[in-house]
Formats: structure tokens, sequence, C-alpha cells
């Protein structure tokens, strides 16, 4: 899932080098940080968040497989 993240945030960005995938694991519930640089924010979000949401969309329907619920927040 981590991986899956950064392949989809890295090509939206001017500075892929600081594309910043954290993974924190729990029970039943997977949550990945995406951090990006302050400049690349709005990249990421997109107009009214579309892209943050077509990640979102993408990254759950990976995560079915694993019958998992994740969960990705895009951090400073």
């Amino acid at each position: 899932m981590k991986e899956l993240v950064e392949i989809l945030a890295k090509p939206l960005v001017d500075q892929p080098e600081k594309v910043v995938v954290d993974m924190i694991e729990k029970e039943r519930t997977i949550i990945l940080q995406l951090s990006v640089a302050p400049e690349d924010m709005g990249k990421v979000i997109g107009k009214q968040g579309r892209i943050a949401r077509a990640i979102r969309t993408v990254v759950k329907a990976a995560a079915t497989r694993q019958k998992k619920k994740v969960l990705v927040e895009i951090v400073k």
C-alpha cells in the first residue's frame, strides 16, 4: 500500500524526492500519511480535493483484497 501511494503521488509533484509515506498499522486499519513539499501540497490535493479523493479511491480498492480498512492522510 505504501508503495502504491508513492507511485501515485510522485508524478503529480515538482519535487518527487520529498514525497514521504509513513505507514501506521493497527489491527484492521492501515493509516498512510502522505507528506510532500509545501509548494506541492495543492497539486496532491487538487481542485476541490479531487486528486486526493482519487488517490484514496484507488488505495481503498487495492485494500479490499487484503480485507483491511485503509485511510490516506495528507499531512504537512
